[in-house]
């Protein structure tokens, strides 16, 4: 009898070898983040689709018992940070709170904030509210992890307590410090957001697809994170399962732009199309500005390498972001060369004007739609090829 019972603390019912619980304990962990992009961010904070019950609610179970986290203080803390990002009122943004108090203490700072009635009040309507959220999820945090604790011992023995510790650690570790801590400071940027989102890496594995952080604040509402041909979001895969079962339904996902090819004039569905589409314009202009830029400069004989190399950084990070989204670069102006040299001040002034249009979005559709007309204009005349070409290209959409 005590040797079985012996036996029994030192495998557990499952009896696995080391790599065997190492896989487990991935998948289990893998598990949680799923449950934390598809059900609490996709859905819950965003309204980007819609779950069947069932898989709803098992979602919330498995969150209770792996991280103790209640889903509407989640998503009021979330919709906070969309709010407020990048200011003195964001939870957790490393801007403001520095990169390594994130990184290593967003989870902490999730805990303060989830406590603020204000944000509950405020950030918190349309999450579940039901007699299980009422008297059981939100009512005993500590008692669905301390379940989890019984159950990974019994499934893999006194090992089962780190496989226990590593789950407790993953989402705190990875949501809570990666992804609000270098996803806002670290990384590619597609879109020129009014933030420091970043991309981390583009293949979104490891912690479900949430390594698109730029993309997801670009796309708030979006289902699906990726965005380019070489990004792949593994929680728009399982999305996709769902949706094939019948157990889940997209609601929104980023829009492609629809051009007609030899369309030349700019009329109101031009105008529709660019305005719905603002950060793809956005950065498509960048490119084709970036483009026109390098040419430039790397024609200017009396700068030095050096010189060259930074006027283009300068001018990338412009294009790309705009001094008003950079809070955390230095806030100089840019350099006396590109208020004496046409051609670049031409790039920086027409990135300002574009940029401009989606700030006047309230504007009549005839104001807009003559702004943009004019804006097309004067890139078609400055000269600079890559512009007209961009601004020929915007003539298709429709």
């Amino acid at each position: 009898m005590f040797s079985t019972s012996l036996a029994f603390l030192s495998n557990g019912l499952l009896s696995l070898l080391w790599w065997q619980t190492l896989l487990a304990t991935l998948v289990l962990t893998h598990a949680t983040i799923v449950s934390v992009t598809v059900y609490l961010r996709r859905c819950q904070a965003h309204r980007a689709l819609d779950l069947h019950p069932a898989v709803s609610h098992c979602f919330r179970f498995w969150l209770w018992m792996t991280t103790g986290m209640v889903t509407g203080p989640w998503a009021a803390v979330h919709r906070k940070h969309h709010a407020k990002c990048e200011t003195d009122d964001d939870p957790h943004s490393p801007q403001t709170r520095g990169i390594w108090k994130v990184l290593l203490g967003g989870a902490e700072l999730y805990r303060v904030e989830a406590k603020n009635e204000e944000t509950l009040r405020r950030f918190g309507h349309g999450t579940p509210n039901d007699w299980m959220e009422r008297n059981v999820y939100a009512k005993y945090p500590n008692l669905g992890i301390s379940l989890l604790m019984v159950i990974d011992v019994a499934l893999f023995g006194i090992v089962g307590m780190s496989v226990w510790a590593v789950q407790m650690m993953w989402i705190p570790f990875w949501a809570g410090g990666v992804v609000n801590g270098a996803g806002h400071f670290w990384g590619y940027r597609n879109f020129g957001t009014d933030d420091a989102s970043t991309n981390l890496i583009p293949i979104g594995v490891l912690i479900g697809g949430e390594e698109l952080h730029n993309n997801h604040h670009a796309y708030a509402t979006s289902a699906k994170l990726s965005s380019k041909w070489y990004e792949f979001d593994i929680g728009w895969t399982y999305i996709c399962i769902l949706s094939a079962l019948g157990l889940a339904k997209a609601k929104k996902v980023p829009s492609t732009p629809h051009r007609v090819k030899g369309k030349v004039v700019l009329d109101d569905d031009t105008l529709q199309a660019v305005l719905r589409n603002h950060y793809e314009v956005m950065a498509g202009f960048a490119r084709a500005a970036e483009h026109a830029c390098r040419e430039e400069i790397e024609h200017m004989g009396h700068a030095s390498r050096r010189e060259k190399y930074l006027l283009m950084r300068g001018a990338t990070m412009w294009l790309r972001n705009g001094l008003e989204a950079q809070r955390n670069q230095d806030r100089r102006p840019l350099p006396e060369t590109y208020d004496h040299n046409q051609r670049l001040r031409a790039c920086m002034e027409l990135r300002r004007d574009l940029s401009a249009m989606w700030e006047r979005s309230n504007a009549s559709r005839e104001r807009l739609l003559s702004q943009l007309q004019d804006w097309c204009r004067l890139c078609e005349q400055s000269g600079i090829n890559a512009l007209k070409e961009f601004s020929l290209s915007l003539r298709q959409y429709a």
